[in-house]
């Protein structure tokens, strides 16, 4: 039996074009808002759009958060995209009151804050970020795998992720300041960028994902 990818549907996401990438390299990917489905997946793919505090009341109110947290600790490759990469984290503040924070699914340690919006000599620059920027790939990294250093992938985001380790750092991006553009924790890999809207090499990303989930079902290790 062919592994199957499980794209997680919060109702805020951006799940047709995410899930059409990933049929269209070959994958057995289908979408789903029950935490059942979550559990048998082989993969799970957690696209992004919306708020951090949103999103997780629903993951939390469906029992979706609790079926990630299962899977990823049983093994599973987690792919989060843009917001699905911010949920990684053990914290974030967006759509909160001022000076509270909503917790995160906490697969990776570290919080989810505002982009700054100046460099750090005053230089005023536009956020959100939106468009294309280039991505460095810090470390060799399976989901990058084929994929020149410095390639120009698509953002729309106006929060950032800050690991606690840096070991969790997969990629980083230039805008206003340096900021993690991607991150591994084991078996849990994440894109601040949208790889579905990234042309060829963001197809590229979700082959080398399906790749993993496809190890992993038959046996071995993302």
């Amino acid at each position: 039996m062919a592994a199957r990818i499980c794209v997680i549907d919060y109702r805020r996401g951006n799940l047709a074009s995410v899930h059409r990438g990933l049929v269209d390299c070959g994958f057995d990917a289908f979408i789903s808002d029950k935490a059942e489905d979550v559990l048998q997946a082989d993969g799970l793919l957690l696209p992004g759009v919306g708020s951090f505090a949103d999103a997780m009341s629903f993951l939390n109110e469906s029992g979706q958060a609790e079926a990630i947290k299962k899977r990823v600790a049983e093994g599973a490759p987690f792919l989060g995209i843009c917001l699905g990469l911010q949920l990684c984290y053990e914290r974030g503040d967006e759509g909160c009151p001022e000076g509270e924070w909503m917790e995160g699914l906490g697969l990776v340690p570290g919080q989810v804050v505002r982009m700054p919006s100046h460099t750090e000599d005053g230089r005023k620059l536009k956020v959100p970020h939106v468009g294309w920027n280039s991505v460095h790939v810090e470390e060799s990294n399976p989901l990058f795998k084929g994929i020149p250093n410095d390639s120009y992938f698509y953002f729309t985001h106006s929060y950032i992720g800050e690991p606690t380790d840096a070991a969790d750092v997969a990629a980083t991006t230039e805008h206003a300041q340096r900021f993690v553009s991607s991150i591994r924790h084991g078996n849990v890999f994440a894109t601040q960028f949208h790889p579905e809207k990234s042309s060829a090499l963001g197809m590229k990303l979700f082959a080398n994902f399906g790749e993993l989930v496809e190890q992993y079902a038959q046996g071995g290790r993302a």
